[in-house]
């Protein structure tokens, strides 16, 4: 597994755990009756903040680690090799597809939230499916890079 599969694998698990936060609170909040905005709004930042958080100490923590057990397994305390940390333009290309697989999948969920809003819900509720949409979104665009990886594009 290349450095760049395992930095989807720990961004792709990232943002798992914070979907299924969010699902678990959001529904709570709702089987409670609880569905305010103050308690949303909250539950809105902490998700954004977290997904934000995560993301960057996941990644140092994933390169951090992998230069660590490349020192332990060669035994030596040099740098690895530059090939295991250079982008190309497979990569470029594979991280393009993502992007655009996370672009098309957000829209529809911009879509239907904004169907949402039409059909006569509250704002609460179309806000909601825009953090939702983002995430699954995310989720997405990791399951088509790593799958492209996999594939060997």
């Amino acid at each position: 597994m290349s450095q760049q599969e395992k930095t989807i694998a720990v961004s792709f698990m990232s943002h798992i755990l914070i979907l299924g936060y969010f699902l678990i609170n959001l529904f709570q909040m709702m089987r409670n009756g609880e569905l305010v905005a103050t308690r949303i709004f909250a539950l809105w930042a902490l998700v954004i903040v977290t997904l934000i958080i995560v993301n960057i100490i996941g990644n140092i923590l994933t390169n951090i680690l992998l230069a660590i057990f490349h020192a332990v397994k060669t035994q030596r305390a040099e740098e690895p090799p530059a090939s295991e940390f250079i982008e190309d333009e497979r990569d470029k290309l594979i991280s393009l597809k993502g992007t655009r697989v996370t672009y098309i999948t957000f829209s529809f969920g911009v879509l239907a939230a904004m169907l949402t809003f039409a059909f006569g819900q509250p704002p609460l509720v179309m806000f909601s499916l825009l953090i939702l949409s983002s995430i699954v979104a995310e989720i997405a665009g990791d399951i088509s890079q790593m799958v492209l990886y996999r594939r060997g594009f």
